[in-house]
């Protein structure tokens, strides 16, 4: 059974009287363990299908399976749980709440989950080990650089231990030595962790990491490549 499932999904928008076809009759599956890029110009649906993978939005049409789970018709709240418990966000704004340090801001997904607090200091060193910011536990966010500031992301993403990690353009902000960093840490955690990945993006840096693309135009599927 494939991770994720994307049967005949069909999105709109309405602009005024306007119509935005977002995403045009899309199918994919996306198996355990798979590290893919979702790639196209802007405007082509990447972030859309991002948005419905990760139970942040609902199709217009058509269905949407997560871990043998129909997201496209569960209640709010299933969806809500479902992200706490299987699903790591990477926002390419980093999304980091600027009062708090650097392990707080990696603590919030735990603390939501209700998880014991000694668990969750273990969890958080663990972390910060991981990504390499163990001598910035107590910083905050605007103490940080930019690439350390995305590691925090990626490691609050990993915080409840995820099935999936999804990647909104990880490197938009990043200069190329930064990025080059932030996704050998991502490959590493993708094969050592068997942590699923699904970037969208339009930087080469990235689609020559994936080992799967996924190439989006104007809402439909034009081609893959393995």
């Amino acid at each position: 059974m494939a991770l994720v499932d994307i049967r005949n999904v069909v999105k709109d928008y309405s602009l005024g009287r306007t119509t935005i076809h977002a995403l045009k009759n899309v199918s994919l599956s996306i198996e355990a363990g798979e590290f893919t890029s979702i790639v196209g110009p802007s405007g082509c649906g990447k972030t859309t299908m991002l948005n419905l993978i990760g139970c942040i939005d609902r199709p217009s049409s058509g269905s949407i399976w997560f871990d043998g789970l129909s997201t496209s018709t569960v209640g709010d709240d299933a969806k809500a749980a479902l992200r706490l418990a299987k699903i790591g966000f990477i926002f390419q704004s980093f999304n980091l709440v600027p009062v708090l340090t650097i392990a707080e801001n990696i603590e919030i997904p735990m603390m939501l989950a209700h998880r014991p607090k000694r668990e969750r200091r273990a969890r958080v060193e663990e972390l910060m080990r991981l990504v390499g910011l163990m001598d910035y536990v107590s910083h905050k966010p605007d103490e940080l650089s930019g690439g350390q500031r995305q590691r925090v992301a990626i490691a609050r993403a990993l915080a409840n231990e995820p099935r999936l990690v999804i990647a909104d353009e990880p490197t938009a902000n990043l200069d190329g030595a930064t990025g080059e960093t932030i996704l050998e840490a991502m490959k590493d955690l993708n094969e050592k962790n068997g942590v699923t990945f699904i970037f969208s993006t339009h930087d080469p840096r990235v689609m020559r990491y994936a080992r799967r693309i996924v190439k989006l135009r104007d809402g439909e599927i034009d081609e893959e490549a393995a």
